[in-house]
């Protein structure tokens, strides 16, 4: 994933992360069908789509522990 996208993926919200998630798994399986019918040219390509999956799911869990932090922080203000 270029440097670019990746400073998207820090811009997105949690649910737009899990629709761009569940598209790449998706790119992935067709992928892997092409690479089953010998119809895959690149078959690296599925090795990146295999890491900007995992990318996402960081990203995920990044902003998951983030809120969580919050939300600890703001229930020990009040």
């Amino acid at each position: 994933m270029k440097k670019k996208n990746k400073k998207e993926l820090f811009t997105k919200t949690i649910d737009e992360l899990r629709k761009s998630l569940a598209e790449k798994r998706d790119e992935l399986f067709l992928a892997r069908q092409d690479l089953a019918q010998n119809k895959l040219k690149n078959v690296r390509s599925i090795f990146w789509k295999r890491k900007e999956i995992a990318q996402i799911l960081t990203e995920i869990r990044e902003k998951e522990s983030a809120e969580k932090e919050e939300l600890i922080k703001n229930a020990k203000n009040v």
